[in-house]
């Protein structure tokens, strides 16, 4: 066989790929909101109950770096000065460099820094849309699944993708359906667009 024919992941030359930890695995789905993360998350959550397998969540909306207030308050301040990219998807509003702590501390001893997002009012640990302190990963877990929209992100001098074992990605299916009673590709020739029956097509652009 010609050299250059031999496979790239046969070829004892490839530089070695990072190993997977066999002890403190990461498992990741990482997703724009909709796209359905919470789906596979509740799904992975049933494997890991059926194995008895004893894992740590931890959300991406905790490495937000402002609360609800906070960034709504920033929101205004970077449309203002005329920045209209600012948003909870860019670094600016992320703590991306502690997420890949986190994710490297507990790949090398199931330990790491974290906290929680409170999303319910009712929830005795603080008022919705803030946060919890920080605190030590709880001990004895066996693998840390994270859900949210930074699992992948490589650049700015951060590499979290390189620090997760399993990262899935997920995307939304687009429903064809409302997008064609949107544009009118659907109508019969001469008739008006149909509305949607559930939802107004404010916004929805013809071509």
């Amino acid at each position: 066989m010609h050299p250059s024919s031999v496979p790239a992941a046969c070829s004892a030359t490839q530089p070695e790929e990072t190993a997977i930890s066999a002890s403190h695995p990461i498992v990741a789905v990482t997703g724009s909101s909709g796209a359905g993360t919470t789906s596979v998350s509740k799904t992975f959550g049933q494997i890991f109950r059926r194995e008895a397998i004893k894992a740590v969540f931890v959300e991406g909306d905790a490495f937000h770096r402002y609360n609800r207030a906070e960034m709504a308050t920033r929101m205004e301040e970077e449309a203002a000065a005329g920045n209209r990219d600012f948003s909870h998807f860019g670094s600016e509003a992320n703590l991306f460099a502690e997420l890949e702590q986190l994710f490297k501390d507990y790949g090398e001893g199931a330990r790491g820094q974290m906290r929680r997002y409170i999303h319910d009012d009712d929830d005795p640990d603080g008022p919705s849309g803030t946060f919890t302190d920080w605190g030590q990963v709880a001990p004895n877990s066996e693998l840390l699944f994270y859900e949210g929209l930074h699992a992948g992100v490589v650049g700015e001098g951060v590499d979290i993708a390189s620090r997760v074992d399993l990262l899935i990605g997920v995307v939304p299916v687009i429903n064809l359906e409302w997008i064609r009673s949107c544009t009118g590709i659907a109508r019969p020739a001469g008739t008006r667009p149909r509305r949607s029956p559930t939802r107004s097509c404010a916004g929805c652009r013809t071509t």
